[in-house]
């Protein structure tokens, strides 16, 4: 019987195969994009979310863009990607805090980047390896939860759980295409 590292190996190097260009299939060109077309993505197909992106990342640019919309303007932009109350809300506080906190920068750590209103550590790995290419953990979406706990390889059902027990047992030079490789 094969270790589950040896499985993992194997797997990775199966879908590395299969999916030889695996990254995000959101469009952006900036930090601050990625991480409001992720904000925007949940419950929401990134097909939908890039219909919506292009028009609003040419109106909104910066995080003082983003802080200082009109929220109801804003949901009426978003509202295509559903739950547009709530996301809205959360670009909107997430964009105030990196103004006001981070200077106007993206953030580009797991430790700042969670402390945004919206941002948990799902959103934050999808921006760390999207926008930075920095490996800090296993971004762990339905997909990823769905054929981690399939494979064998957690038997958890929290997501940060299902991440640590990811970690230990994926090599960290795939940690970036991990998630990506399983949802592609």
């Amino acid at each position: 019987m094969k270790s589950t590292e040896e499985r993992i190996g194997e797997i990775i190097v199966i879908l590395h195969k299969t999916y030889p260009r695996s990254h995000t299939a959101l469009k952006f060109e900036t930090p601050l994009q990625i991480l409001v077309a992720t904000i925007l993505s949940a419950q929401c197909t990134d097909e939908r979310v890039n219909q919506i992106t292009p028009s609003l990342f040419q109106e909104y640019r910066t995080p003082v863009d983003f802080a200082t919309a009109d929220p109801a303007k804003l949901e009426e932009e978003i509202r295509p990607t559903g739950f547009f109350r709530n996301k809205a809300k959360s670009i909107i506080s997430a964009s105030k805090k990196i103004v006001e906190d981070f200077g106007g920068m993206m953030p580009d750590n797991m430790e700042d980047l969670i402390t945004l209103p919206g941002v948990a550590r799902k959103t934050a790995n999808i921006v760390l390896s999207s926008a930075f290419k920095k490996a800090e953990g296993i971004a762990v979406d339905t997909h990823v939860k769905r054929l981690s706990q399939r494979l064998g390889l957690s038997k958890e059902k929290d997501p940060d759980k299902i991440e640590r027990d990811l970690m230990a047992i994926v090599p960290r030079e795939d940690w970036i295409e991990f998630n990506y490789l399983f949802v592609n």
